[in-house]
Parts: structure tokens; C-alpha cells; sequence
């Protein structure tokens, strides 16, 4: 990982294993209630973790791009474009074969999810970014936001009226039954929580990374640089900014991943600059790298664990010995007998997290990056 931001992989790390935690608990009805999302309005710490994966992606974008363009200057901005395509088609495509596995009924596919709306806002930030620059970058953020918020407030709902913001009544869920019915979440049915409209905002949580990683490289031409102690200081200030806003916002439209409203945005973009800037800190600017090697192999290969994660909890569901599945099984045997209910669902959740990073370890052993 040599030339990489560490602090950067670490952060990935963190929240690529926070993904696998919340995503894996033993038994939902005896999950702990922050490893939980919200069920509607509000937040908890499972509702940062998408987000703070969207943010880390414009922050690694910005890099990559600009060491691309460094490789081969006075290169036009097409082939990096076509590469961000080409990218962001594999990873709406590993999303997808998640989705169907293992059956592949095209009539109920599941079409939107976490990877398909990495994929999209990962392709239109790239866009921004590379034919309108930073400027454009900070523009497109009230822009996203202004657009969402007319729609979610003005447009009427058939039978609801506008600005109505319940699960079955909001702009955002008529778009999904328009255009999605039958190809959304099994759960939800009706709606989707990676749904076409809360995409919007969801593409603002990349550019407020993108921005992140600019002032990250900033004054690499000028004479005084800001310093790692400077960078990290102006984040958290940015964050705790953020935040503010966001609680602001939330007066008028509420904190709400599920239709990932602009209150909620600025939030997690606020909690993950707070978050990454002491990453940033302990790691890059103090050296303080020990404690860190664990989740830096975590975050290597961000994409294909939460792939491989979401295939292992699949699979220990359909198979079944005597008409119980091998989770339950597993689950009944091993970790109830060792702590009441919610502890053990959280220690079945935290051994998938362990089965996830032997993989990531072995991965790293063999210098295998998959770059999607």
C-alpha cells in the first residue's frame, strides 16, 4: 500500500467492518438498538456507515485522478472518464449478481442497492469533478440539494399531496413504484431505500469527499503548505460546521437515510470529516501507525469484502439441515450458550466480521488488490 493515503485505508477499514457488523447480527429482534438503522426520522451508528463509504470514495477519487492525470500530462479528461464507466459498471454489476444470488429471477430482481448507488453517484461525481472541477464540485452540492428538496416539498403525490415525507407518501417512493415496481427491496416492497430520487443528495455525499481530498492536496504548487497539523484542525472545524447544518436542516425536512434527505447528507459528511480528521491526525500527521495495520488490510479491498460478506450471510440462510438454516443453527448452538441474547447476536455479527478479515488478510498476504 505504498504511496497511499494510510489514514484514508484505515477509515475505509473501519467502516468496511462496521458494514459487516450491522449487516450480520444473529437474530434481529434481540440486536442492539444502535446496530439498528433508524426506522424512519433520526439516525444511529449504523446509518453513518453508507455514507461514510460514499465520502471515502470522492476522497480516494480526487487522488486517483489527479495521479492519473499526473502520469500523463495534458491528457484530455475522456479516458479517465471511459475508465470511471467502465468502473462503475463492474460494481453496479457485482451489485446485481449479489442481489439475484442464487436463483437470477429476472421477473423480481432486486435493481437498486448499496454497490448500484456507489456505482451511480461514483460515475456522476466523476463527471462533475473532471469536466467542472472543484468549483463546480461545491456548485453541484446546493444544486443537488435545491432539486431534491422541490421535489420532495412541491411535486404532489397522488392521493397524498405534496410534501408529505411518510414512507408510502413521499415524492421520492412514487418515483420507485413508477419506475422500480417489482425490482425493490423485498422488505419494503413499495419503496426502495436505494431508491432514483434519494440518489440526488446521495451524489452530494461523494463531492463533499472530493472537496475533502482537494484541500488534502492543497498547495502541493505554493510556496507555504499547509501543514498536517492545519489540514486536520480545518477538517474537524468543517465537520462540526456540517453538523450544525445539518440539525439546522432538520427543522424543515428530517434527518433520514431512507430518503437519504439533505439534513442527513450534511450530517454524515460532518461526522466523517470529524471522524477522518483524527484518523488523519493519529496516523499521517503524529505517526502513531501500530494500533492501525488491522483495519488498514480491511480497507485494501473494500468492495470485494462487503461482496464476499454479503455472499457468506446468503449462504449460511439457504442452507438448511432438517429444515433449519445453518445460520440458525450455528447461531442456537454456538453463541446463544455463551451470553444473553443481545450479546450473542452481537458476538455472531462480530465473527462474521473475523471470517471477513481472515480473507482480507490472506488477500494482502498475496498482494491481491481488486480494483473494480
Amino acid at each position: 500500500m505504498k504511496g497511499r493515503l494510510l489514514s484514508l485505508d484505515v477509515f475505509r477499514g473501519l467502516t468496511i467492518a462496521s458494514m459487516v457488523l450491522v449487516n450480520n447480527p444473529g437474530a434481529g429482534a434481540t440486536t442492539y438498538a444502535s446496530l439498528l438503522h433508524a426506522s424512519w426520522n433520526g439516525w444511529t451508528f449504523t446509518d453513518t456507515v453508507f455514507p461514510f463509504f460514499l465520502w471515502i470514495a470522492g476522497v480516494a477519487m480526487t487522488f486517483s485522478f489527479a495521479r492519473r492525470l499526473d502520469m500523463t500530462p495534458g491528457s484530455s479528461r475522456g479516458p479517465l472518464m471511459l475508465h470511471s464507466l467502465k468502473r462503475a459498471a463492474s460494481i453496479f454489476g457485482v451489485g446485481l449478481l449479489l442481489n439475484g444470488f442464487p436463483y437470477y429471477n429476472l421477473a423480481t430482481l432486486r435493481i437498486p442497492g448499496v454497490l448500484q448507488r456507489i456505482a451511480v453517484c461514483y460515475l456522476i461525481a466523476a463527471a462533475i469533478v473532471l469536466y467542472f472541477g472543484i468549483r463546480g464540485c461545491a456548485l453541484s452540492i446546493p444544486v443537488l440539494f435545491a432539486v431534491y428538496w422541490v421535489f420532495m416539498t412541491l411535486v404532489p403525490v397522488p392521493g397524498f399531496g405534496p410534501g408529505v415525507l411518510t414512507t408510502e407518501g413521499n415524492f421520492s417512493a412514487y418515483v420507485d413504484r413508477i419506475f422500480l415496481t417489482g425490482h425493490m427491496y423485498s422488505q419494503t416492497k413499495t419503496w426502495d431505500p436505494e431508491g432514483i430520487v434519494s440518489t440526488l443528495p446521495a451524489i452530494a455525499s461523494v463531492l463533499f469527499g472530493i472537496l475533502t481530498g482537494e484541500w488534502l492536496r492543497v498547495g502541493r504548487s505554493r510556496e507555504q503548505k499547509p501543514s498536517g497539523n492545519e489540514k486536520a484542525l480545518w477538517m474537524l472545524a468543517a465537520g462540526g460546521i456540517l453538523i450544525v447544518a445539518g440539525y439546522v436542516m432538520n427543522i424543515w425536512m428530517p434527518i433520514n437515510k431512507n430518503l437519504w434527505t439533505p439534513s442527513y447528507t450534511a450530517l454524515m459528511a460532518g461526522l466523517a470529516l470529524v471522524v477522518f480528521s483524527a484518523c488523519y491526525w493519529t496516523i499521517d500527521v503524529k505517526g502513531w501507525k501500530s494500533w492501525s495495520r488491522p483495519f488498514a488490510i480491511y480497507g485494501s479491498n473494500a468492495i470485494v469484502l462487503y461482496a464476499l460478506s454479503g455472499l457468506l450471510a446468503r449462504l449460511l440462510s439457504l442452507i438448511k439441515f432438517d429444515g433449519a438454516t445453518l445460520k440458525s443453527l450455528v447461531y442456537q448452538n454456538v453463541f446463544v450458550p455463551l451470553a444473553s441474547p443481545y450479546s450473542a447476536s452481537l458476538l455472531f455479527a462480530l465473527s462474521n466480521v473475523a471470517i471477513v478479515y481472515l480473507a482480507a488478510w490472506a488477500m494482502y498476504r498475496k498482494q491481491w488488490y481488486v480494483r473494480l
